[in-house]
């Protein structure tokens, strides 16, 4: 599980968001959002980011160390990409805080989050534990997104956010048995992200 945790998670985050966004990719080409320029742009840089992430873990599980190297530049643009992308869709598709739901509330302060993260592992990136710590957790941060267009229409939408909730809890609570596996404790990182999310939800359901 040590060895291997980075590389199954980034497959699972991989798999999860083709399911996410599997009707823009296979069973509804058609619909507007695959012509709108900001759409695809988001989507590229999006879909880069989970590729590269699957690949850096890949590349640390075989040991090939240069190739990690290389691909980290294409994997921080891809990161970069997706925060300017996603705020620009952010300011584009919502007009203004109250015509939010809570979600698209809580994303407004998870899209920075991730970005923090992402910078704080390329700070650290001579770090690998915190390295790779700090670029996982911010990405469970872009979660909501994913699992909130799961193809699962013939649930209530109480039943939907009770799923979204366990699948996103799961992986957190990966990285809390990861931690323990690792450690015998559960790293401060690990468990203040997670009580960031809660925190976030939180003061987006409140205002």
């Amino acid at each position: 599980m040590k060895k291997n945790y980075f590389l199954i998670v980034s497959i699972f985050l991989l798999i999860f968001s083709i399911i996410g966004f599997s009707d823009n990719l296979f069973f509804d080409v058609q619909q507007p959002s695959n012509s709108d320029p900001k759409f695809i742009v988001h989507g590229v840089f999006m879909f880069a980011w989970f590729i590269i992430l699957v690949m850096q873990s890949n590349f640390i599980c075989k040991g090939n160390y240069k190739a990690h190297i290389r691909w980290g530049t294409a994997g921080l643009i891809a990161a970069v990409g997706t925060v300017i992308s996603t705020f620009y869709v952010f300011i584009t598709v919502y007009k203004g805080w109250d015509t939010m739901p809570f979600y698209a509330k809580a994303n407004r302060f998870l899209m920075p989050s991730f970005a923090l993260y992402v910078w704080l592992g390329y700070k650290n990136r001579k770090n690998p534990a915190l390295h790779k710590r700090f670029l996982f957790l911010g990405t469970f941060f872009l979660l909501e997104p994913i699992l909130g267009r799961f193809p699962l229409d013939m649930l209530s939408d109480k039943a939907f956010y009770i799923f979204e909730f366990c699948v996103w809890n799961m992986f957190f609570l990966s990285f809390f048995a990861y931690d323990w596996r690792c450690l015998k404790k559960i790293h401060r990182i690990t468990w203040m992200s997670y009580l960031w999310l809660y925190i976030v939800y939180i003061i987006s359901i409140l205002i």
